[in-house]
Formats: C-alpha cells, structure tokens, sequence
C-alpha cells in the first residue's frame, strides 16, 4: 500500500531532523526522547477508527495531516498542557519539512492546540526565604542548594551541575549552564558565597577545579529535591516546597523591588519575555489585594 510508502519516508525524514536538533540545535537527550516519543505515536501507535486510513491518499501532505489530527483525537484524555507540548511537536517537524522544501504547504499552520490556563507560580514570602536559610545551616549540603536555588534563581537541574571552575569568589560571578546548552552569567549575593566557601574549607584538599561542588559527580535531582522538600518541612511552612517554588519566589521577590523585566529575564535564562511576564501577573493580583484591604474607599460604600 503507499501509505507503507509514506511511513518509510518520513522514517528517513524523522532521522535526518533528529540528526539536526541534536547536532545543530543541541537539544538535550531528555528533549530528544521527548520528541521521538511522540512523534512514535502520531506515526505509528495511534488506532485509527476511520476508514480513511485504509484507503490511498492523494498525497503525503494529506497523510501527514491525516495522522496528526487522528493523535491529537487520541490524546483527549490527557491534561491540556500534554496536548499542547505533543502537538508542539508536531508542529516544530511539519516546520522543518517545510523549510527543508519537502513539504509545499504550511501544515504547520493547521495544528491547533488549546490554550493552557496561566497559573500563578507558588512562591514564598522573603521572611519565609530567610528562615529557611537560617534553619538550614545545621546541613551545610542543603544550606548550599537552598541558596543557589533562591539567591540565584536556578533551576534544579543547574543547581545540581555546578562545578567549582564555574564560580568566581572574587566577583561573586556564576557561570550556568541552563536549557538547551546556553551559558549565562549571573551574580549571586555575597551570603551564598559565604556558604560556599564554608562548603570550600570542609571539602580543602578534595577540591578540584573540574569537580562538581557536591563531589565527583553531579547531584542527584532526586536527592535534591527531598532534601528541599525535608528543610521547608522543618522550617514549618505550610505549604510542601519544592526546588522550583524557590526559583519562583527569587523572580517574584526581584520584581517586587523593582527589577527590570528585561534584566530578570536575562537571569533566569528565559529564551521570551512571555516566560518572564507571568511575574507581572502576580505583582498586579498582589497590588489589587492589597488596594481592596487598605484603601480608604473600601470603608466609605
């Protein structure tokens, strides 16, 4: 049948556009898997319940629209962001045909995905942030990732990749290594250095340039996160805290100070401002509780 035909085809496309996100765009493995997981599915594990699939398409165009729009049938059940960051997929492939010339139309422009509700990030209050600190310094381990977390902004992923060679001690300067390979430069505030050179002077002599700060190899995230979720638990805050809450509440905290949206952008190593902006959001939803509790027109109607 040639719809046998048009699967070896895109087979032979799937692996020339892996080649190039991989190599070129430098996607990371877990991406890659992400992608190819997918992909596998739109292709080759979606039940088709329509006839059409039996029958001979006039074209490989109409097959591949075909086939997405039967996986995002079949992908109603998952939540919306699920769906969105499959049919993601599909579209960034049906792109790269098209800008490769094996595809004449724009598929791409056909896949719609629904709108995924902005929630509001969970954050910490700064009091809270600071005791946390405080309270962790018993494990100077935890003392440490707290405070690259928070006082840095990272994600949980770097946190738990950073080498001594990335830190500057003099000009309290980081070199991160974030999404999709790209390096930035952050400074972090003089306290952090501090608890990293109390980590410096118990580790002395097993310290080498080229080893992690936790030791020969990175932290695991596992690990990581247990051990954020165990200190908010000992701080007593209310609410179960993770790894990302504190990258949340370093962002919230900074804007509420005053920070550039551009600059806090450049610091958390956000690709668009649209990642950073959901931070506004909350600063106006805190601004509008705080106008409906405190303003003097609230006691006079």
């Amino acid at each position: 049948m040639i719809n046998k035909e048009y699967l070896s085809l895109i087979t032979d496309w799937k692996k020339k556009y892996f080649y190039e996100i991989e190599t070129i765009d430098q996607k990371s493995p877990l991406t890659l898997k992400s992608y190819s997981k997918d992909l596998e599915q739109v292709f080759y594990q979606v039940e088709v319940k329509n006839k059409k699939e039996l029958t001979t398409f006039k074209n490989i165009e109409e097959f591949l629209l075909f086939k997405a729009k039967q996986a995002q049938l079949s992908w109603g059940s998952l939540s919306i962001a699920s769906r969105n960051r499959k049919s993601a997929t599909i579209k960034a492939f049906f792109k790269w045909l098209y800008r490769k010339n094996y595809l004449i139309s724009p598929l791409f422009e056909k896949i719609k995905s629904p709108k995924v509700p902005q929630k509001i990030p969970h954050f910490i209050s700064v009091d809270e942030a600071i005791f946390l600190i405080q309270s962790s310094t018993h494990n100077l381990t935890t003392n440490v990732l707290i405070c690259l977390l928070y006082g840095g902004g990272l994600r949980i992923s770097e946190a738990c990749h950073i080498k001594w060679s990335d830190l500057d001690f003099q000009q309290r300067k980081l070199l991160v290594l974030g999404k999709g390979n790209k390096e930035r430069v952050i400074i972090l505030p003089k306290l952090c250095f501090e608890i990293l050179n109390k980590l410096k002077l118990v580790l002395n002599s097993k310290i080498s340039q080229k080893n992690y700060i936790w030791g020969d190899k990175p932290l695991n995230q596992r690990v990581a996160y247990s051990m954020v979720r165990k200190q908010g638990a000992l701080a007593g805050l209310l609410k179960p805290l993770h790894p990302h809450a504190l990258r949340h509440s370093y962002a919230t905290h900074l804007l509420q100070s005053g920070a550039d949206l551009r600059a806090l952008q450049e610091l958390l190593g956000h690709s668009t401002l649209q990642a950073t902006e959901k931070y506004t959001h909350l600063t106006l939803d805190q601004l509008s509780n705080t106008i409906n509790k405190y303003h003097p027109l609230k006691t006079r109607i």
